[in-house]
């Protein structure tokens, strides 16, 4: 997002995060409490919860309190449970920057589109650049409803692979991931990338491989 393209298409896994960028691209105002306060934390994740189960995942009030849980939760995570609910425990965090005005992200995000699909079902002209971040192939996979199994990530990188137009893959170095790329035609390079979430604090820089085809 930070090369601000005219136009493009974002798509992701999680609804959640779909539906907050849709409400960014609406300018989103934030009008419930935000604080970095553990009581609040989890009064804000019980209604939440209470939203997921009422159908009601795409209302304002959902955009705003998954924003206020991803900014005080522990680490960074976004994590759901097999029933769906947001799980992550109140962060320690000793000051948090929280925003309410979202207003100048209309226009920024005005011929942007976001959809919530499997990434198969994504359509591709032959000249788009794709730069896919799929979950890192590690134990976590619980970013969403359903997780990210190696299944996926294999069905991932060979769509990827058949793509005939510029494709950036990015994901951790592991052994299975290098040769899964390696196997399909990618250029491998490696990067030291900074670990802002983990689930259990760990700070320790992650090797990434970074994956690139027809550039």
């Amino acid at each position: 997002m930070g090369l601000v393209p005219d136009r493009a298409l974002l798509n992701d896994v999680n609804p959640h995060l779909i539906n907050f960028y849709r409400w960014l691209k609406r300018g989103l105002h934030i009008e419930i409490e935000l604080r970095n306060d553990k009581d609040l934390f989890y009064r804000h994740r019980v209604r939440f919860n209470e939203l997921l189960r009422k159908k009601r995942s795409s209302s304002r009030e959902a955009a705003s309190l998954f924003y206020f849980l991803n900014r005080t939760g522990f680490n960074g995570l976004c994590r759901f449970n097999g029933s769906g609910e947001f799980n992550v425990p109140f962060g320690r965090y000793n000051q948090i920057g929280y925003v309410r005005d979202f207003s100048e992200s209309r226009e920024a995000l005005r011929r942007w589109q976001f959809t919530c699909m499997d990434f198969e079902s994504v359509e591709l002209q032959p000249g788009d650049f794709v730069y896919a971040d799929p979950p890192y192939d590690v134990e976590f996979t619980q970013y969403a409803q359903g997780g990210f199994s190696w299944s996926d990530q294999e069905r991932t990188a060979h769509r990827l692979a058949r793509h005939p137009g510029p494709v950036v893959l990015v994901n951790q170095a592991t052994d299975r991931i290098r040769r899964l790329y390696a196997s399909l035609g990618f250029m491998l390079t490696h990067l030291e990338a900074p670990r802002r979430i983990n689930c259990n604090g760990d700070r320790t820089p992650a090797i990434e491989v970074f994956a690139t085809m027809n550039l």
